[in-house]
């Protein structure tokens, strides 16, 4: 047994199993695909439930990975103990119905004892107490004694999850040694110390739970192996946890050099060493794999370790930025094994950099609030917390962790409610008004055959009807004036997907007038939503089935132009660009894009340039269809996170943009016309939207910014519209110079009413007090005239008022010598504006407020000359 790395580990298994007839699949992204149920991967099993049901055929029926996975629901504990962590890798070996117990038991052990040299004497399985067959193994075929073999109950050793596939586990246990045991004689795997630890499961998918209390046995039995990684290398290196294996360690010990702590000294500082290296590793993987800081879903999982981290980094008292300095160690350690580590090095780095610059503003802002907020103790208000989230972005289990540490709560029921009040006002405000007809959720079409898809090169075809559904349900016939779902064995439609948008078009016969208005696909079958305008159609007619071409070409057009534009944003902007979705239709395209600044307006110009010149350079365009192994070969471009079959799409422009994509095409980048941005947007922290138009719409554009050029024209009086930009400037200079003047103006006559006020001026103590309500008076003029008698007079104080509409504003002066004596214009404007039931206040010697009631504008006037006198000793 002899001390192996956390990388060299992950290689030796894959290997072992590759030698035992396997497929080695690399580690899906955390991101699931086609899988609601889950936010993020949580285990090496999770991206295989397809293939264990049945639902998607694998591509063969032995697999081995390391997958990538994040658990949080233990978050605030991460740091607390080395127990806990959010990211780790599972190993797994896989049997989709093809070998069995016979097979994994011996193969476990084999890779334990012989590939890993593990002293056999240190390994304990365990076996589902019902479980004959697997303790028959153990004992009889691998010969470990019956006193090493331990057999646990269903709790421990039976996997299942309500009904359908379940069955007993074997798991594998290492001996740790008595320093970590209870002490009990009868200490053994199942016992709640830490002497034994459980390296290995095998989970034996045998039996369908019927969900009445009785199993029976499935016909294809199915192997599901876990093995933590990191767990295997605690083992393999001799280390208490997962902070002190290698590659984690390096993370951590950077973490130490960068607050100037050692780690093991104090336990306050190792909770925070220990969350920043656990964090660092989880969000350097989930932005590789195409997860942004949000505040919704993945995104927020994402944006609460990054300002977790940032939080704990405070505590260590480090005060800059240096969660690019951790990520940087994790993609070192790591990039051997998953190497878009490296080629999205640059992307990832820039977002945690924006992440923990954008924390900064708010982290201080967010602990002095919640400082305020909790000076009292007991339990924060739901509102409070709420308001903390929504308005400052302080996340609200940070909040939590910090009412943790002062042994405090916070309405936790109270904030999910407010936060779903949110949610639900921006779910009402997205609704869509899809029509009822044409809901296929729930419509099952199996023994429909797949459509066959003609589209790529025809824009007709005859075809037969193979199913109709009329508002949810199957039926046999849809008549004129009805709206239905018509699903035909072949179609030249393309069906929504990939960002493109669904064919319109025409469905006809001898008898019927069918107007297509969009085509979806449930799986391979392309579903064509329909209004029947003449006739009816039934299930086996033949029908004439026509797109829109005109349609068509437009959405080819902006479809192609989108890969170029994809293409020449990597070539402006750099590598790290990727699509991040996109939207093409008729209209226009809407490319989002990973990248974290707004794009200058000569970025925009090299980019429409360099696309505008490979449309004019008239590029072929190839639309085929290859193995996925030689589109690879040939750098074609994939959408980070979709799974592939083995026969893939390639949409080729000869040496500049080469991707993999089912959308329809142009032949030659000549068909594009031209290509003109029309906007640059954000869309999220990270991700940038470009919209854009391609062919007759460009001139469509241009006809709209020449009607917008010839009105301004007649606006500003501008006889030429090329000239229009020049007589708008003259325009403009001339207003500044009527308002300059109309200042100069509205200063002469507040000083004139100044004087007349100075004159009537009140003297208390020595200070002269001012007091008028001067209505139709600008805010800034008050202003200025306050300024004006604090200029004059070191010993004046004033209070104006005035009444603009149903707006009554306040504002208030004290000059140096007033202020000495006790005035302060911020607390007289406050009182005064109270008293109309508004509020504000401002500097000792200049402030301004607003109040609510019009009404009692004289009396709060009539009040101030009382409350200045008051704080002057009148």
């Amino acid at each position: 047994m002899q001390w192996t790395s956390l990388n060299d580990l992950r290689e030796k298994y894959l290997s072992f199993f590759e030698s035992k007839g396997h497929l080695r699949l690399p580690s899906y992204p955390l991101v699931p695909q086609g899988d609601k149920s889950l936010l993020l991967i949580n285990s090496g099993m999770a991206p295989m439930k397809k293939f264990f049901t049945g639902e998607v055929t694998p591509p063969r029926n032995r697999v081995t990975t390391c997958q990538k996975c994040i658990r949080t629901p233990d978050l605030e504990r991460v740091g607390h103990t080395a127990r806990h962590g959010t990211f780790f890798e599972m190993l797994g070996n896989f049997s989709f119905g093809d070998y069995f117990k016979q097979d994994a038991i011996p193969w476990a052990w084999e890779f334990l004892t012989k590939t890993l040299e593990i002293p056999e004497e240190l390994l304990w399985p365990s076996v589902y107490e019902q479980d004959d067959e697997a303790y028959a193994l153990w004992r009889d075929v691998i010969g470990v004694p019956e006193s090493r073999i331990v057999k646990l109950g269903k709790e421990d050793n039976f996997w299942e999850h309500g009904t359908g596939p379940c069955g007993p586990c074997s798991e594998i246990y290492f001996d740790r040694g008595e320093k970590y045991g209870c002490g009990s004689p009868d200490c053994k795997p199942g016992c709640e110390c830490d002497r034994y630890m459980e390296i290995w499961n095998n989970v034996f998918t045998q039996f369908n739970n019927m969900g009445d209390g009785t199993y029976t046995e499935l016909e294809h039995k199915n192997i599901d192996t876990g093995m933590g990684l990191e767990r295997l290398a605690c083992v393999m290196q001799g280390v208490d946890n997962m902070f002190e294996v290698d590659s984690v360690r390096r993370i951590l010990d950077t973490v130490c050099a960068i607050a100037g702590k050692e780690y093991g000294k104090d336990n306050s500082n190792d909770i925070s060493i220990r969350a920043i290296t656990d964090h660092s590793r989880s969000a350097t993987f989930m932005i590789c794999d195409g997860v942004v800081p949000s505040n919704e879903g993945r995104g927020y999982v994402l944006r609460r370790l990054i300002r977790r981290a940032a939080r704990h980094g405070r505590l260590l008292g480090i005060t800059r930025a240096f969660l690019t300095e951790t990520a940087t160690v994790a993609i070192e350690e790591s990039k051997s094994a998953y190497p878009e580590l490296e080629s999205r090095k640059e992307f990832i780095l820039k977002v945690i950099a924006n992440e923990e610059k954008a924390f900064a503003k708010t982290i201080d802002l967010g602990l002095s609030m919640l400082e305020e907020l909790t000076a009292k103790g007991g339990k924060l208000s739901a509102e409070d917390a709420f308001k903390l989230y929504d308005t400052y972005g302080f996340p609200f289990d940070l909040t939590k962790d910090i009412l943790t540490e002062k042994n405090m709560s916070v309405d936790e029921d109270g904030f999910k409610a407010l936060m779903e009040e949110q949610r639900k006002r921006a779910r009402e405000g997205r609704k869509a008004s899809d029509s009822e007809s044409w809901k296929s959720d729930g419509i099952s079409f199996d023994g429909v055959e797949d459509t066959v898809f003609l589209g790529y090169t025809d824009i007709t075809t005859e075809a037969t009807v193979k199913a109709i559904v009329v508002g949810g349900e199957f039926a046999d016939t849809v008549s004129e004036g009805e709206k239905a779902i018509l699903v035909l064995d072949k179609t030249v439609f393309y069906g929504e997907g990939g960002g493109q948008v669904g064919d319109t078009g025409v469905i006809s016969h001898d008898r019927a007038e069918i107007k297509v208005l969009n085509t979806t696909k449930a799986g391979a079958i392309f579903t064509h939503m329909v209004e029947v305008e003449a006739g009816s159609v039934s299930v086996g007619d033949t029908v004439t089935a026509t797109i829109d071409n005109v349609k068509r070409a437009a959405i080819r057009r902006n479809h192609t132009a989108a890969h170029l534009l994809q293409a020449a944003l990597r070539q402006v902007l750099g590598g790290h660009v990727e699509q991040a979705g996109q939207l093409v239709n008729e209209a226009v395209l809407r490319f989002d894009f990973t990248h974290f600044s707004a794009l200058t307006p000569e970025e925009i110009s090299a980019v429409e340039t360099l696309i505008n010149t490979k449309i004019l350079e008239g590029i072929t365009v190839e639309n085929k269809e290859m193995p996925i192994a030689e589109a690879k070969k040939l750098g074609a471009m994939a959408l980070f996170g979709e799974k592939y079959g083995d026969v893939v799409r390639v949409v080729d422009a000869k040496g500049f943009s080469i991707e993999l994509c089912g959308g329809t095409h142009v032949d030659n980048t000549a068909k594009i016309g031209l290509l003109k941005i029309v906007s640059e947007s954000s869309v999220a922290a990270g991700v940038r939207r470009i919209e854009a138009v391609t062919g007759a719409n460009v001139l469509q554009l241009l006809n709209k910014y020449k009607g917008i050029i010839d009105d301004t024209a007649d606006v500003v009086k501008s006889a030429n519209p090329m000239e229009v930009a020049t007589k708008a400037r003259a325009v403009v200079a001339e207003l500044k110079d009527s308002e300059k003047k109309l200042e100069a103006l509205n200063a002469k006559l507040a000083g004139s009413k100044i004087s007349d006020l100075m004159a009537g001026a009140t003297e208390v103590n020595g200070v002269k007090i001012i007091t008028a309500r001067l209505d139709g008076t600008a805010p800034n003029d008050l202003r200025t005239m306050c300024d004006k008698v604090k200029g004059d007079s070191d010993n004046a104080v004033c209070l104006f008022a005035a009444v603009n509409g149903d707006k009554l504003t306040f504002c208030a002066a004290a000059g140096k010598a007033a202020i000495a004596k006790g005035a302060n214009a911020g607390n007289i404007v406050r009182e005064v504006a109270k008293l109309a039931g508004g509020n504000g206040g401002g500097k000792p010697d200049s402030a301004m407020a607003g109040g609510k009631d019009v009404s009692k504008a004289d009396s709060a006037v009539a009040a101030a000359k009382d409350i200045i006198s008051s704080m002057i000793g009148g």
